[in-house]
């Protein structure tokens, strides 16, 4: 079965930084493309980047300039560093299966940008 375990969550000051991190196994993940989704307080989900497994990645105009998403395909990890926080980035962050964030999820890490 599919399981993504997203970890290194927590709270941080605005202008701070964070690197996520998602282990994924039950599935060939070089193979699939991945994404980070969020959810913040009373919203829906928020598409936040996407990284083929061939090509460049892709990031909502609302963090570009300050996410950036990686992988290691070795090592089954996805990765998602934040820098520049806002107190608006304040969510829980998903890793998901699929460039669009619509297939697998995971549990969820909780980011609090707060002073």
């Amino acid at each position: 079965a599919v399981r993504l375990v997203e970890s290194g969550g927590g709270l941080v000051q605005p202008g701070g930084s964070l690197r996520l991190s998602c282990a994924a196994s039950g599935f060939i993940f070089s193979s699939n493309a991945m994404s980070w989704v969020r959810q913040a307080p009373g919203k829906g989900l928020e598409w936040v980047s996407g990284i083929n497994r061939d090509s460049g990645p892709a990031y909502a105009n609302s963090v570009k300039g300050r996410f950036t998403i990686s992988r290691d395909n070795a090592k089954n990890m996805l990765y998602l560093q934040l820098n520049g926080l806002r107190i608006d980035d304040t969510a829980i962050y998903y890793c998901a299966r699929g460039f669009t964030g619509t297939l697998d999820r995971g549990q969820g890490t909780q980011v609090t940008v707060s002073s």
